[in-house]
């Protein structure tokens, strides 16, 4: 194992115990252990001058922007050409040495490093303009911040999102119509976000495909020296094989095979000459390069029978065709439903009930139609929502038309609200889960959160309804009953204001004192002075509090409620004060609790000592752990329990 493979397996190693010890209250390595680690971490992040963005030796800087800046590519990226013919490749790659590697699916972002240091990122855009990302690109899970060649470095690489974290992600969100369509879409979202502190949790990754210019640097004319090169740097690379026309089927064997087993999106292969000059003398036409050719899997199609078009309503009132056909087995599963989009690509396809289409799984994963062999047209476009029943229009936008319901009350647009308000984060309210939800909306017994503690109203008719009963009326209605005494955080996150997650709501809470009303005529200047809340979030709160109907139905909702005393909100004794917790506790019953106990009180607990730790709390403060030294060097006081129970006396 080299050095920066040293790195990376002891920041895995360290990020495991962290994760452990802070958010699962469990030791998996004694804290000696963990320090003779760290500190070998340390000394090897300073002697070869590679830092990862997640090593625990970094405090992670949060930032939030406005807008993200534009800014144009010194050298256009093009498109490659591409072939689903193994026989096209092998022409392609003639007498060349040449790199086969995946072709990720996530977003392409373009690196620049200054003096080790990243410098900047910008994604690819259209090409020849793209957005600069620079914020994100710092907490993206395995790229360096710091590496140790000292000139001018620009390389080009794929930010991309495991299916394994994809799916954790997906797995948390309750409401059906928010989950992420693909890896890829919540890829580009999270590298494009105004918060780095959402990408971070993201988990994205960057995998280096290209090296573009390091001044100085003699890689002997061999794109396989730059990939290596960029290895020693600390780069994650895309994974490559040295192919020739003669290895090439060995290659096409194993990349096939193994893409079924990978957690990571991708939709192909590239090929590109290793010879550096060779390829670069080629030149481009207006499209491509011609020293890279990309290779696309072959979809396996099937034909089959369209049964129906479903018409599926979205929390966004978007009403989307979904094509029903008759089942049929596909890369190893049996489909049988594949999303239009839009009524644009309905006419396009000329679909009707009973044609015989051709389907296949995009990228070997999303179900689509190919080709309709039977052209019978579109014969109905519905005039009133499945949901609803109020009225449809078509909307037209870029050529592209869609069909949207009308009716602002509709229940498909209310339930992620809904969802949301009931969950376990918001008012946790026990037996009212999405489809209990969906039932007593479809029976018009709730049109706004106030509504829910009114059911008693109805329930004989609860009752009568398929799944309920006596006890699962007393369920429910105990559960709704416990709910009326909550937090103030607890409602503002509930209340589906856009852009407020659970540690949003508590800031804003605490910094105005727990006063609701405060907190409703807050202006932008106010909100965004609070730790954590930018400009995009705090005109999202004063947006959603000047519109009358949200006003109307707080008030409806704030009669049935009971706010708890928060008593550590009102003197707020550690507010702007950073702390670090190291090693046993005695007075707390573990960290985690004295962790609950400083925020409340309005401070802050990071996990590394920096310049902007206020304490280090130690009850063996005379150890030689990196933590002690760390704050001896930077003269912060370490405190012991009974240090800080007395200073909070």
């Amino acid at each position: 194992m080299n050095k920066t493979e040293k790195i990376k397996d002891l920041v895995g190693r360290l990020n495991e115990a962290r994760k452990a010890y802070y958010a699962q209250d469990r030791e998996i390595m004694s804290n000696l252990e963990y320090d003779k680690l760290y500190d070998e971490l340390e000394a090897l992040e300073q002697e070869t001058g590679v830092v990862l963005a997640n090593s625990p030796t970094q405090e992670v800087g949060y930032a939030a922007v406005d807008e993200l800046p534009k800014e144009r590519h010194e050298t256009s990226m093009l498109s490659l050409d591409k072939t689903k013919d193994v026989e096209g490749l092998r022409s392609f790659i003639g007498d060349q040495k040449t790199l086969l590697s995946w072709k990720m699916d996530g977003l392409t972002v373009v690196l620049t490093y200054r003096d080790g240091r990243l410098f900047k990122a910008v994604t690819r855009g259209n090409g020849v303009i793209g957005e600069v990302v620079t914020n994100n690109a710092r907490v993206f899970q395995n790229l360096p911040l710091q590496i140790p060649y000292k000139g001018e470095l620009v390389l080009r690489g794929e930010a991309i999102i495991t299916y394994s974290d994809f799916e954790k992600i997906n797995a948390e969100i309750e409401d059906v119509d928010a989950k992420y369509k693909n890896p890829r879409n919540l890829c580009s979202g999270s590298v494009r976000q105004l918060n780095n502190e959402i990408t971070a949790r993201r988990h994205v990754q960057f995998y280096a495909f290209s090296l573009v210019r390091a001044e100085g640097v003699g890689f002997d004319n061999s794109r396989l020296c730059q990939m290596n090169w960029l290895k020693e740097q600390g780069f994650q690379t895309v994974e490559e094989r040295v192919v020739t026309t003669d290895t090439l089927d060995e290659a096409m064997d194993y990349f096939s095979s193994k893409i079924l087993d990978n957690d990571f999106p991708s939709d192909g292969l590239v090929a590109v000459y290793d010879d550096i000059a060779y390829g670069e003398s080629l030149g481009s036409t207006a499209k491509f390069p011609r020293n890279a050719y990309a290779f696309k899997w072959a979809d396996e199609q099937k034909e089959t029978t369209l049964l129906e078009i479903e018409w599926s309503p979205s929390r966004t009132g978007l009403i989307n065709p979904v094509a029903i056909f008759e089942p049929v087995d596909l890369e190893g599963t049996t489909v049988s439903r594949a999303s239009v989009h839009n009524i644009s690509i309905m006419k396009e396809l000329e679909l009707g009930i009973g044609d015989k289409i051709q389907v296949y799984k995009a990228n070997m994963i999303i179900p689509q139609i190919a080709e309709n062999l039977t052209r019978s047209g579109v014969k109905e476009i519905p005039e009133h929502c499945p949901a609803c029943g109020g009225g449809t229009r078509i909307s037209r936008a870029n050529e592209v038309e869609t069909l949207f319901c009308t009716n602002q009350e509709c229940p498909a647009k209310q339930m992620k609200s809904f969802t949301l308000f009931t969950s376990r984060d918001a008012m946790n309210i026990d037996g009212l889960s999405e489809a209990t939800l969906e039932k007593f909306m479809a029976h018009g017994l709730i049109h706004d959160f106030g509504d829910i503690f009114e059911l008693d109203r109805y329930e004989e008719e609860i009752k009568a309804m398929d799944g309920f009963g006596e006890k699962s009326w007393q369920r429910l209605w105990q559960g709704i009953q416990k709910a009326r005494e909550t937090t103030l955080p607890r409602l503002i996150y509930g209340l589906g204001i856009p852009n407020i997650g659970v540690a949003n709501a508590k800031m804003v809470c605490r910094e105005f004192g727990q006063d609701l009303d405060k907190i409703r005529q807050a202006d932008v200047e106010q909100l965004s002075a609070v730790d954590g809340i930018g400009e995009v979030i705090a005109r999202s709160f004063v947006e959603f509090f000047e519109n009358e109907e949200n006003q109307r139905k707080l008030d409806h909702l704030l009669s049935y409620l009971e706010f708890e005393e928060v008593a550590q909100a009102a003197e707020q004794k550690l507010a702007g004060m950073t702390f670090v917790i190291t090693g046993s506790v005695e007075h707390f019953d573990n960290r985690s609790e004295m962790k609950n106990f400083i925020e409340a009180q309005g401070g802050k607990v990071t996990g590394s000592v920096t310049s902007k730790t206020n304490y280090l709390i130690n009850n063996d403060k005379t150890s030689n752990s990196s933590k002690n030294k760390k704050a001896k060097e930077l003269e912060i006081p370490i405190l012991s329990e009974e240090d800080f129970l007395k200073m909070m006396e």
